[in-house]
């Protein structure tokens, strides 16, 4: 039964990442849209964007470590 819930909580964790992503595109996209640039919500966006980026991509297993497994 933990195993279930833990499963969703990942679940839900890995929406709020992509989510995080897309936020943070859709910030730093509109920063630079109009005639004046506004800074501080293209920094927010994009760190957003990395942030978001980073949290699914540390859940992505390296390759070399599985080749050292197959061994």
């Amino acid at each position: 039964m933990l195993d279930k819930c833990y499963v969703n909580i990942m679940k839900n964790v890995k929406k709020y990442d992509y989510l995080l992503v897309l936020l943070g595109s859709v910030a730093a996209i509109y920063a630079q849209a109009g005639a004046q640039q506004n800074t501080l919500l293209l920094v927010l966006g994009i760190v957003f964007l990395m942030f978001g980026l980073y949290r699914i991509y540390s859940t992505i297993p390296s390759k070399k470590e599985e080749e050292k497994n197959e061994f």
